[in-house]
């Protein structure tokens, strides 16, 4: 007899509370902790007796063969538990320490919830429904996100263009010039400073293919291309960034550069707990200096201006003139 989703997901929920060694479950936690679940998942609950009935089946032979203990605490009072602390009726690969990290992760997926993204939908709700597992309703981490964002409700298509090798026939608006029609090649996609990127390879038909980042935020609308997908075969995006900070590779600067910057007395504590880079090292904490290796561009530079007056480039020289010119002409916008 085929078993139905409420009991399914009743025994996932015992079965886990069986197998958890740091907590204690007596026949009321035992109801109370399904009935959680299943208001949760179907706005509805069961009986204790039923709670009993799932106990007797799990230990039958014939279906589960569980073997579930009632251990003694006090009067008549006992708790149930796994004689064999490895048994599962599912097998899960997870531990109890590895299903609450999971719940962990579901939390944090859920900020994306929206009917824009109904891939993560589905894929939030199978682990749940896998797993017997909910997020917590109250609000314990919040995120930055901006959601007046243009650009998120390409989100999903996006992603499965990318995960499923589609070319794309894109218009794009820059934020200098006219609209662009685009076949661009998906490949990858990072959010950074709560924006959205595209990385893939633009098509030019006879002139070949160039690497390409766009916005998501720039994008007009999209459909799937009528030409072969071209596969990425050259850049390894689990490196890509690691010598940048942000998503821009400046073409004008292709090389690593040793960064060297002083921050005020009050500010470099601040910095060294936050990094600007993974490669930031301590050159002088007296005199409050760090350097990284990174090839500049304009998201470093943004990154130094929001230190205002508390930090000084002190080189490569080429760098430190630049950004001085840059404090020279905001002196002059505001007639100081």
């Amino acid at each position: 007899m085929p078993i139905n989703k409420n009991a399914l997901l009743r025994y996932q929920i015992l079965d886990r509370c069986f197998s958890d060694r740091h907590n204690r479950y007596e026949i009321e936690d035992l109801v109370d902790k399904v009935n959680e679940a299943l208001l949760d998942m179907y706005g509805k609950t069961v009986s204790l007796r039923q709670i009993r009935a799932d106990i007797t089946y799990m230990r039958d032979r014939v279906s589960y063969n569980a073997p579930i203990m009632a251990c003694p605490i006090e009067g008549r009072r006992c708790y149930y538990t796994y004689e064999d602390k490895n048994f599962s009726i599912f097998n899960n690969d997870l531990s109890v320490e590895e299903v609450k990290n999971l719940l962990s992760t579901i939390d944090m997926l859920g900020r994306y919830r929206s009917p824009k993204n109904a891939w993560l939908e589905e894929v939030i709700s199978s682990l749940e429904l896998r797993f017997g597992i909910k997020a917590n309703k109250e609000k314990t981490v919040s995120f930055e996100q901006n959601e007046q964002l243009k650009g998120l409700e390409y989100l999903s298509d996006l992603i499965d263009a990318t995960i499923n090798h589609q070319p794309l026939l894109m218009t794009y608006r820059p934020y200098k010039g006219e609209e662009q029609t685009l076949v661009i090649h998906p490949h990858h996609l990072k959010q950074y400073n709560t924006r959205w990127f595209l990385f893939g390879l633009e098509d030019h038909g006879e002139y070949g293919m160039s690497p390409v980042n766009k916005a998501l935020d720039r994008i007009v609308k999209f459909k799937v291309a009528d030409v072969p997908f071209v596969e990425n075969d050259t850049i390894d995006y689990e490196s890509y960034f690691n010598d940048i900070v942000g998503v821009t590779h400046d073409r004008k600067h292709p090389d690593v550069e040793h960064v060297v910057l002083k921050f005020a007395k009050e500010r470099f504590p601040y910095v060294v707990s936050k990094p600007i880079h993974h490669s930031q090292q301590v050159v002088d904490a007296e005199a409050g200096t760090l350097s990284i290796d990174v090839r500049i561009n304009r998201e470093l530079e943004q990154n130094i201006f929001s230190f205002g007056p508390q930090v000084e480039v002190l080189s490569p020289e080429w760098f430190r003139t630049q950004i001085k010119e840059k404090y020279q002409e905001l002196v002059k916008i505001y007639g100081l």
